[in-house]
């Protein structure tokens, strides 16, 4: 990723399984918490979730989130990120869900009748670093 800080990078990486707590503003201004998976491309941090979810809901009516993605080996090291929804998509978000199950739970993912995965690009505007 482009513009992550290099000294975070690991925190990246498959095997590290870090999760990222991802932070939306609901109708009423108060803010939502939840713990998800992640990856990354190039400039985006790519979330996945299923339509409808009250943080799908969030991201759609209110696109800037704030997220923190922890280091698993050492709670007091952490990422704080602030930004806004690039873009979300249907498309490919079976296939990306199925890679991050496997990241996370070292298995395939299964189909849940009903549902319909989404997958949302998060652009990083500002990091706050905490070792």
């Amino acid at each position: 990723m482009k513009n992550f800080p290099h000294e975070y990078f690991d925190l990246l990486k498959d095997e590290t399984k870090a999760y990222l707590f991802l932070a939306t503003t609901m109708a009423d201004g108060s803010p939502q918490v939840t713990p998800i998976w992640f990856n990354t491309d190039d400039n985006h941090i790519l979330i996945n979730t299923n339509e409808g979810r009250t943080k799908d809901r969030n991201m759609k009516a209110r696109p800037k989130v704030a997220l923190v993605i922890q280091d698993p080996n050492d709670p007091y090291r952490y990422l704080g990120v602030r930004g806004e929804i690039a873009e979300h998509t249907t498309q490919g978000a079976d296939e990306h869900i199925n890679e991050l199950n496997l990241k996370y739970d070292n298995e395939p993912w299964k189909y849940r009748e009903g549902q319909k995965r989404i997958i949302y690009k998060i652009k990083p505007i500002h990091f706050d670093k905490h070792n």
